[in-house]
């Protein structure tokens, strides 16, 4: 697939996504850090190469299963992409991506910054659904697989992804 493909994505994907027309990411401008541990802690979260992406590839190559990283040309760019079988890998991170929401949400909200750091994590949200439904209508396999989940089970994610390419 040539530069056109990539071309024809840029094209059709108003910017930013439909349902965050109007919406701005929440911005850090006049907040202070919790700690200078916690600042030092999120300045250094990767976009990718996590370990739990690294190892959840790394099970997959053993499995004989080959892919492409880091589909900019894709809504949401995700992770991991199987182009000829159409189907989307996210890994998303417990905290980025507000795994169990409401229990998470409420602890946010008692500690530093909380109005910031619920509101950031919400658009997230928003925005990976968004990336979803996007995916979805164009015809590809979508799976978002919990940073969490990889490290206590990779084999078990990567069987999941073999099952969903197996099941056309």
């Amino acid at each position: 697939m040539g530069v056109g493909h990539r071309t024809r994505w840029r094209q059709r994907l108003p910017s930013p996504v439909p349902s965050q027309r109007g919406k701005t990411a929440p911005r850090f401008t006049g907040l202070s850090a919790a700690s200078e541990t916690s600042s030092t802690t999120k300045q250094r979260n990767r976009k990718r190469d996590t370990k739990p992406e690294l190892l959840l590839r790394k099970e997959l190559w053993r499995m004989g299963l080959r892919y492409r990283l880091d589909a900019r040309n894709l809504p949401g760019r995700p992770d991991i992409v199987f182009h000829s079988r159409r189907l989307a890998v996210f890994v998303d991170g417990d905290f980025w991506h507000g795994r169990n929401w409401e229990e998470r949400k409420q602890r946010l909200a008692k500690g530093r910054n909380a109005d910031y750091w619920i509101a950031k994590i919400g658009y997230n949200r928003e925005r990976d659904s968004s990336n979803t439904r996007l995916l979805l209508e164009d015809g590809w396999r979508v799976l978002r697989l919990w940073e969490t989940d990889i490290r206590r089970d990779v084999s078990a994610c990567a069987r999941q992804i073999a099952a969903t390419l197996s099941s056309d």
